[in-house]
């Protein structure tokens, strides 16, 4: 039953992301502070919902539960738990569930430390992070659910992950490359708001500042170590 919570979970957070895009939004244009408010609290729900689904597809690796489809194709018994984790992000479905946790957690991000910015302007913002997740879940949702089952016959052992991908390169680098190159949606959500409100001004140049730099350094550790890894695995430099 643990695939099938994290299928729902998913389905739930794509319900509040498109909460999250429509209600601050109209609370801005009514001029509501409460509905403006609300934006922070589908912040905090929408993470939930994706941490919960993708902790359940990290413990389905955890476990070989070769009746998810997902684990049966990128994994084995034989390979070391650290791996098994990693791999919970080594193929498409995976690293898509990556994507949209590191969106939430961006999007939850902004919620909490965006005080001293006008709450109308944070309403955009996180309006705008809420539809670039729903995009991205109602993809997974669509068309690469990673809880698909194996049912009613599923195999006794999986087929293993990628060898090339058998490396702690794996375990740090996409992570970190997915960090810079989501949290720059942030930069992204900042110019629409600004756009939306109509005052294209430095100000919302000084909010949006330190959430780019925030990215482009998690972005430039990612391409690192991601150069360090490719050299020595595929031999170019």
């Amino acid at each position: 039953m643990m695939p099938e919570y994290g299928h729902a979970l998913l389905c739930l957070a794509l319900g509040v992301a498109l909460l999250l895009s429509v209600y601050p939004l109209w609370g801005v244009a009514r001029g509501d502070a409460r509905m403006m408010a609300s934006a922070g609290v589908f912040a905090w729900l929408l993470f939930i919902c994706v941490a919960g689904a993708f902790f359940v597809l990290v413990h389905a690796f955890v476990v070989n539960d070769f009746t998810v489809a997902y684990v049966a194709g990128n994994s084995n018994t034989q390979l070391p738990v650290w791996y098994r984790v990693a791999a919970t992000w080594g193929a498409h479905e995976g690293s898509l569930l990556l994507w949209v946790l590191l969106m939430s957690g961006w999007t939850l991000a902004v919620a909490v430390f965006s005080r001293p910015v006008p709450a109308d302007i944070v309403a955009r913002v996180l309006a705008v992070m809420g539809m670039v997740c729903a995009g991205f879940l109602a993809f997974i949702l669509f068309t690469s659910s990673p809880f698909a089952r194996t049912l009613p016959a599923f195999p006794v052992e999986g087929r293993d992950l990628n060898p090339l991908l058998q490396d702690p390169g794996l375990i740090f680098h996409p992570p970190l490359l997915y960090m810079g190159y989501v949290g720059f949606s942030v930069a992204f959500a900042f110019a629409i708001a600004a756009l939306l409100s109509g005052r294209l001004d430095s100000a919302f140049t000084r909010f949006a500042r330190p959430w780019t730099l925030a990215a482009w350094v998690f972005l430039t550790l990612g391409i690192v170590l991601g150069s360090a890894w490719a050299y020595y695995e595929l031999g170019w430099g």
